[in-house]
């Protein structure tokens, strides 16, 4: 008999993938303790993370299940930029504040987003069953 694990969630290791950039976010928090980095960076950077993931997430839904191409057209091309604004403007914004705040918001932002397009791209032939398209 086998057992089941409490925290597994799917059957594809591939799926860890997909979460590795909230999992780096995370880790980031200590190394910003421990490098005295400016928290308020941090903060930033992990708002526009979050709120980001989640927009894309919201929107991504609605996209499936529309029938319209032009609704799914519109609302995955809204979600980029949207996306964009928000990521660029929590980084700007707390720049103007504090300039270390902004930038290690911005590394931060970009480790975060190189990390997320990386498992995008490795995982994304991989969704429909688990073969590739």
């Amino acid at each position: 008999m086998q057992s089941q694990h409490a925290l597994r969630t799917t059957d594809n290791p591939l799926t860890l993938l997909r979460y590795l950039d909230l999992v780096v976010l995370v880790l980031a928090l200590p190394l910003f303790v421990l490098a005295d980095l400016p928290l308020l960076g941090y903060a930033a950077a992990a708002f526009a993370w979050l709120a980001q993931r989640a927009i894309r997430e919201l929107l991504n839904r609605r996209a499936k299940a529309s029938d319209d191409p032009r609704t799914v057209a519109g609302l995955l091309a809204g979600s980029m930029i949207i996306r964009g604004w928000l990521a660029a403007l929590s980084i700007f914004g707390v720049g103007l504040a504090d300039r270390d705040a902004g930038l290690s918001a911005a590394v931060l932002v970009i480790a975060l987003f190189t990390i997320f397009l990386s498992g995008e791209m490795i995982t994304r032939p991989f969704e429909a069953g688990g073969k590739p398209r």
